[in-house]
Formats: structure tokens, C-alpha cells, sequence
């Protein structure tokens, strides 16, 4: 089937994004708007905006299924967050008569519980990190002892860094344990947890997937280890300073996670390397579109919001692996309306000003305008400011050129700390661990600004 109408489910710059690509392919676009998003530029893009009630509206089935079928949509677009993963909304879809832009409701569940996924992750060979459940914060420390200490305590149905805590000595588990479990109830609804071995020096390195339900390729790599409280700030492709034989393996693994699943659309499988011992693990598939697509976009010279409506569309895909081509580097640094000098504390607000760079190799995602608000109740992200080059050395520097260049007034934000990264003789270097960051902001940056 052609699309000839898609509701686009989401808010901010991914809204945009997709507005972008639907227009560009023909396809007539209604936004899902809250009432906090009323007037926003996504909402004055679309063809029609169609009002879905508070800013909790955004995950409510009900509402954005509703808002499809009163709007004549053929198709739901998720973006990314929200109800992007829920199977829910991808059943609701198909008892609707509509399209969800995603995979299936049976790969969602599938890769939502990390158990599962974990289980589903050795069955088709990966290697994951030693660790199992823990049904009572009693009995954690026994199976600590087992994995080898330190340990991570995850929620099963984490995301975002919530439910996630590294615990070193055997005195500290019980409380970590029990702490995890309160906060993953509180914020999905499930207390569910589990432990892994931790590892001290790793790297967070991930793999996008693009599947038609036969056929699974990859589009390569992504390093996305510059992150705050496992929040990623900073991602570029490919993963630099990666062994070639560690990075054909990575990639290999993940595509026969993905054909394990009969995977459908795009998808990210993640892994932590261990840079220390030269090995990696399984941590989770994401089955969605990721919020640092861009980078790869830039090397692979795709527009991944198309191919996944063309997927949608029941199209086989359009490229082999032979024909999935990359070339140079990219990077992206996320601005968020944060404080890093203050613990990256929100700072909800009205933009008075914003001012973003051109040139070469740069490109800005972004739904900000002067007189934008940022208000307190959805996720900081104001825009991504991505640079592309030949090769790393050259899009570092555009890269820190255009943050010079940028210019944000009304709210705090991140852009000075990226400016400061982005110079930083570490980084430039290359193959920077998940640790990086907060030895950056140790050494005095939040201090000096």
C-alpha cells in the first residue's frame, strides 16, 4: 500500500524530522498536539494539528489512536520516547485498521522485558554480561557472589538510566536493590530487577538495524558513550578507535539478533565493550527510531525516516548489505535546556533568542524559535547540532566551530559544555569510555563554566 496520510505521535525536533521527510514524499501529515504544544512550530509544519488534550495525552492510546481515525490517517509515526515501544499502541493500530511505522507488537514485547531480550540475545549467540533476576532484595548478594563484584542493578523495563544502579561493596546492595525497585515501579510499573556484572571501563557501542521482516542489514556503527547518569549527550559514527576484528563482530552479532527476531523497521542493538579485555556484551535492543539517527544518516547517506515508511508500506527493503555504503565520520551533541554547572538541573522557560550555525557538513534538528517555551513536564532536548567530514578530525572541528556559533537565550543549556568537549584533547583523541565525562566535569569545568 501507498501512505497517504500519517499522524505523527510525537512533539519537539523528532516531530519536525518526520513532518520533513512525509512532506518531501508526498504524504499529507496531522500532529498529535498536547495542549502545551498548541502554536508550536511542529504543530504550524503539519498539514493539520489535531488537539489531544494534556501533556500526559502523549501516552495515551486512547487519545492518539483516536486522533488517527477522527483525522482519516492511514498510518501512526511514533518518533522516538512516548509510546514509541508500546505494543499496545502497535495492537491498538492493527484492531484500527491503521499502520504503525514500527515493528510488530510481538518484537516490541519481545525487546521491551530485558530479561527476555537477554534470554532471546543468547539464544541466537551473543554473548551477554553474566547476571540474572532478583526476586527479593534479600537474595541479591548471594547471586552477586556468583556474577563477580562489582555489580549493576537494572530494571527489566528500564530505559533512560532509571532503575540503574553500579553497587561495588556487598554492604551497599540490599539498599540499591530496594531503591531500584521502587523507582522502576514508580516509573513503569514494574519492579522487576536484575543484576549484571559491572564493567568498570566499557564503552557503549550500537548497531542500526534495518529489517523488512526477511531481510535484516546493518548500517553500522555508533559510539554513544559521552553520557550524564547513562543518558547519552554526544554519539558519532562510526565508533572510533574500534579494533577491526571487534567491529566486524559487533556488527555480525547484531544482525543475527535482528534475523532472530524477523525483525521489521529500524532497530539499535546495543552493546557495552570492555575496553580493558577486548570483548563485548548484549545490553538491549531499541525498536524505534534512535535520537542519534542523524550520525548515521550522514555516513550512510540515507533518509532512515523513509525507509522505515517504506517498510511500514510492505515494501521489501531497497538496499542490500553490499549496497549500504559508508563514508566518512559524524558527530552529534545533543542541547538539552539543562545547567551542567548545576548537576545538569532542569531549566524549563521561554527561548528569547536562538541562533544556530551553517556551513559545510553541518546540520541542525531543531524545533526552537525565539518565543518557544520549554515547559517543565516533557524531556529537556532542544535541538542536535551534527557535523559530518571526511573523516573524525575534520567533523571535530566543524563541529566545534558551529557550537561557537550557537547561540541560546532564555534557558541554560549545553552548549557551552559541548564547545568545552568538543576542544578537549581526550576526547579528541578518540575511543573516550562511559567514565569520561564525569572525570571532565571533576576536573573543574562546572566550576570554571
Amino acid at each position: 500500500m501507498i501512505l497517504r496520510r500519517v499522524l505523527v505521535a510525537n512533539r519537539g525536533e523528532i516531530a519536525v524530522r518526520i513532518l520533513r521527510t512525509c512532506r518531501a514524499l508526498g504524504i499529507e501529515t496531522v500532529l498529535a498536539v498536547s495542549d502545551d504544544d498548541a502554536g508550536s512550530l511542529p504543530s504550524r509544519l503539519a498539514d493539520c494539528a489535531i488537539p489531544v488534550g494534556p501533556a500526559s495525552s502523549y501516552l495515551d492510546v486512547a487519545a492518539v489512536v483516536g486522533a488517527a481515525r477522527a483525522a482519516h490517517a492511514e498510518a501512526i509515526h511514533p518518533g522516538y520516547g512516548f509510546l514509541s515501544e508500546s505494543a499496545r499502541l502497535a495492537r491498538a493500530c492493527e484492531q484500527a485498521g491503521l499502520v504503525f511505522i514500527g515493528p510488530t507488537a510481538g518484537q516490541l514485547e519481545a525487546v521491551g522485558d530485558k530479561l527476555a531480550a537477554r534470554e532471546r540475545a543468547a539464544a541466537a549467540g551473543l554473548p551477554v554480561a553474566p547476571g540474572g533476576r532478583v526476586t527479593a532484595a534479600a537474595q541479591a548478594a548471594g547471586l552477586a557472589d556468583q556474577i563477580g563484584w562489582p555489580v549493576l542493578v537494572k530494571a527489566v523495563a528500564g530505559g533512560g538510566g532509571r532503575g540503574l544502579r553500579p553497587v561495588g561493596r556487598p554492604a551497599d546492595l540490599r539498599p540499591a536493590v530496594e531503591r531500584a525497585m521502587a523507582e522502576a515501579r514508580a516509573a513503569f510499573g514494574d519492579d522487576r530487577v536484575y543484576l549484571e556484572r559491572y564493567v568498570p571501563r566499557g564503552r557503549h557501542v550500537e548497531v542500526q538495524l534495518l529489517g523488512d521482516g526477511e531481510r535484516v542489514i546493518q548500517l553500522g556503527d555508533r559510539d554513544c558513550s559521552v553520557q550524564r547518569r547513562y543518558q547519552k549527550l554526544l554519539e558519532e559514527a562510526p565508533a572510533p578507535l574500534l579494533a577491526d576484528r571487534l567491529r566486524a563482530e559487533i556488527r555480525r552479532a547484531a544482525i543475527a539478533f535482528g534475523k532472530q527476531l524477523g525483525y521489521r523497521g529500524l532497530g539499535t542493538v546495543e552493546f557495552l565493550v570492555d575496553v580493558e579485555h577486548g570483548s563485548f556484551f548484549f545490553l538491549e535492543m531499541n525498536a524505534r527510531i534512535q535520537v542519534e539517527h542523524p550520525v548515521t544518516e550522514a555516513v550512510c547517506g540515507l533518509d532512515l525516516v523513509a525507509e522505515q515508511i517504506a517498510v511500514a508500506e510492505g515494501r521489501p527493503l531497497r538496499l542490500a548489505q553490499e549496497d549500504a555504503t559508508l563514508t566518512g565520520h559524524a558527530i552529534e551533541c545533543r542541547i538539552n535546556a539543562e545547567d551542567p554547572a548545576a548537576g545538569f538541573r532542569p531549566s524549563p522557560g521561554t527561548v528569547t533568542r536562538a541562533v544556530f550555525p551553517a556551513g559545510p557538513g553541518i546540520r541542525v534538528d531543531t524545533h526552537l524559535q525565539a518565543g518557544t517555551a520549554v515547559p517543565p513536564g516533557y524531556d529537556s532536548l532542544l535541538a542536535k547540532v551534527i557535523a559530518s567530514g571526511r573523516d573524525r578530525a575534520e567533523a571535530l572541528a566543524r563541529l566545534h566551530g558551529a557550537l561557537e556559533r550557537c547561540e541560546i537565550d532564555g534557558v541554560a543549556t549545553t552548549v557551552g559544555l559541548h564547545a568545552a568537549l568538543t576542544a578537549e584533547p581526550e576526547f579528541a583523541r578518540g575511543g573516550v569510555d562511559t567514565g569520561y565525562l564525569p572525570r571532565f566535569l571533576a576536573s573543574g569545568w562546572g566550576a570554571g563554566g
